[in-house]
């Protein structure tokens, strides 16, 4: 499988001209994320905080699906996005190592159940994203005001080691997911590992973490460092290290709600993004880091 991933803004107006696209293609699944926080090549802040809701906010969108599908649309992607970052990654990782698992599902079902499991079988955290919009199993699934949206994807994303993650898939065998390669950087405060950007290649650091100060602040300093780009996304469940499940059915970050910041920088400049990370994480949170090709920036 390959994971197509494009980071923009709301007001690049290019959302419902990807999710057609994605529909059009009958891709396996898309979906598209609202960000409660971040900024892209010009460093301009987008904030919920600072903005209505009709104003521009981050917006990210993944599909995944066999490569000749994904390689298939990738030209028309980069026709459509102008600005913001499109990375794509080869979603494959063996059960020998560090790995993250991302299973989608629809919010007809129990994301929190999977979460419950995903802890049982030894996963060292995950965080639930609820999509506004994405494909399942080649067919269109949009939010909308009324009805259930028990189709719209959900992406619930888990890290952990790879015998974690097999024994989550033999015991909720999901039709949908990806296991995908990561490094391990930091968990509650204790340093693990540092990242290994490859030359030439992106890099991408992700923090999960409840703390929605930590996440604020974050992609404040990091912007202010001149990071290439960080978005935060904000969760309605998860878990991570010994902590128990929990949420907030209000989608409120601020109010303990699981979230995740996604930090992409240049193999030249990822060691000052991890700094930032590791100063503002001295005792809560989980860090991971992984290498992004990006194909447009």
């Amino acid at each position: 499988m390959i994971k197509l991933t494009t980071y923009f803004g709301e007001r690049d107006f290019v959302a419902d001209a990807l999710l057609d696209l994605y529909g059009r293609h009958q891709v396996a699944i898309s979906v598209l994320l609202r960000g409660a926080e971040g900024f892209g090549e010009h460093h301009r802040l987008r904030s919920a905080d600072l903005l209505t809701p009709s104003e521009d906010l981050p917006l990210v969108s993944v599909a995944v699906d066999v490569p000749e599908r994904i390689e298939a649309l990738a030209p028309e992607v980069r026709k459509l996005q102008t600005t913001g970052l499109v990375t794509l990654e080869r979603a494959t990782a063996t059960v020998n190592e560090p790995v993250k698992l991302t299973l989608y599902l629809g919010r007809g079902e129990s994301y929190r159940a999977a979460t419950a499991t995903l802890r049982d079988c030894g996963l060292d955290g995950a965080t639930a994203l609820l999509g506004v919009d994405g494909t399942m199993h080649g067919e269109r699934r949009r939010a909308g005001f009324f009805g259930n949206n028990g189709g719209v994807p959900v992406m619930l994303i888990a890290v952990g080691t790879g015998d974690a993650a097999a024994r989550a898939l033999q015991t909720l065998d999901p039709p949908l997911f990806t296991l995908e390669r990561i490094r391990v950087c930091r968990r509650d405060g204790i340093a693990l590992a540092e990242p290994e950007p490859r030359a030439g290649e992106w890099h991408k650091l992700m923090l999960h973490s409840s703390d929605h100060a930590t996440h604020e602040e974050l992609v404040r300093r990091l912007r202010g460092a001149g990071t290439a780009g960080a978005t935060t996304l904000r969760g309605v469940w998860g878990f991570h290290g010994d902590h128990e499940p929990h949420g907030d059915r209000v989608l409120q970050l601020r109010r303990g709600v699981p979230g995740i910041t996604v930090i992409v920088d240049t193999p030249e400049h990822v060691a000052r993004s991890f700094e930032i990370v590791s100063a503002l994480t001295p005792e809560r949170g989980l860090v991971t880091s992984e290498t992004v090709p990006v194909i447009l920036e």
